[in-house]
């Protein structure tokens, strides 16, 4: 992970010195690399990292909760929700005084409002209807969305939402880590502390129940955590997708497929995958830039088919 943030602070279009311009921008001093990397490239790359590591844990979370390979992060309902919190803005154009950060904080306030009636809807059930409410939610707001899209008010909104909404780090500043950030500690720390729950149910509930733990609180747990990870992201960067899919299925050999060891290197994972496939995004030729959410997608598809080739074999 570390040296992929090194050569992503080292590619761009202008050759600077990395360690000087760091030094530079430590400083308060005013040098060109100064300006590029404090105000270009160090946001990017921390931006890219800050989301991998929230979706690569948030996936690994989910799907040792379900024990399911095939869970995504997406089925909790908070990145439709964030992302209709993130079109309210571009569509009404509310929190002007907030400037480029108006997006981020409206995209966490409707992951926020997506949890909350997510909760509401499942009550005091098991992880199965939780994530059937997250479901239920991300439908009704997915609806939302597409009417925002249909009635946008030019196309130059519509344009600029979809863009938005195809999932990029660039143009983003350290400002936006101050949303990010947080979720990401509160939302990793919720996760963590259910690690025992996780390898207790992937030898069953009767299992997990007779060590004494609590399944009910602890699943709501998992997935209020994964959800806050997972909208934070999106609220920050837009939907970049299949990264909590495909992680934990890169990383799960390593492990010995334990899902409590699965955690820290998926988080590790994600965050090294998202800076490298931004780092692509930047190596291809100059015109439009292809959107981070895209390149996620082309690579994570065919990576899926694999999966699903994969586990099909097995059973025959």
């Amino acid at each position: 992970m570390l040296s992929t943030a090194a050569l992503s602070l080292g590619i761009g279009s202008t050759p600077v010195d990395v360690l000087a311009g760091l030094g530079d921008w430590l400083t308060g001093a005013t040098t060109p690399a100064a300006l590029i990397l404090g105000d270009i490239r160090l946001p990017r790359t921390a931006l890219a990292l800050a989301v991998g590591a929230a979706l690569g844990l948030s996936g690994a979370a989910l799907q040792g909760l379900l024990r399911n390979p095939l869970a995504d992060p997406g089925i909790t309902g908070a990145s439709q929700g964030a992302a209709l919190g993130a079109a309210t803005v571009f569509y009404f154009g509310l929190f002007p005084q907030l400037g480029e950060m108006a997006p981020a904080a409206a995209g966490l306030a409707g992951a926020g409002i997506a949890l909350i009636l997510m909760l509401w809807l499942a009550g005091t059930a098991q992880a199965s209807t939780v994530i059937l409410a997250g479901l239920a939610i991300s439908t009704v707001t997915g609806a939302a969305l597409a009417a925002v899209l249909n009635f946008a008010p030019n196309p130059y909104a519509m344009q600029e939402l979809v863009f938005w909404l195809l999932g990029s780090v660039s143009e983003r500043g350290l400002d936006h880590l101050v949303v990010l950030l947080p979720a990401l500690l509160l939302g990793g720390l919720m996760v963590w502390r259910q690690r025992r729950l996780l390898v207790a149910l992937s030898l069953g509930e009767p299992v997990a129940q007779s060590l004494g733990l609590n399944f009910a609180r602890g699943s709501r747990h998992v997935v209020l955590g994964a959800a806050l990870l997972v909208g934070a992201s999106v609220a920050v960067a837009g939907n970049i997708g299949f990264v909590g899919l495909i992680v934990p299925h890169l990383v799960r050999p390593f492990v010995g497929y334990r899902p409590d060891r699965l955690l820290v290197p998926s988080a590790l994972m994600g965050a090294t995958l998202v800076c490298a496939a931004d780092i692509c995004v930047r190596l291809l030729p100059p015109g439009r830039e292809l959107k981070l959410g895209v390149l996620t997608a082309l690579i994570g598809a065919p990576l899926l088919f694999w999966l699903i080739w994969k586990e099909r074999k097995q059973w025959l």
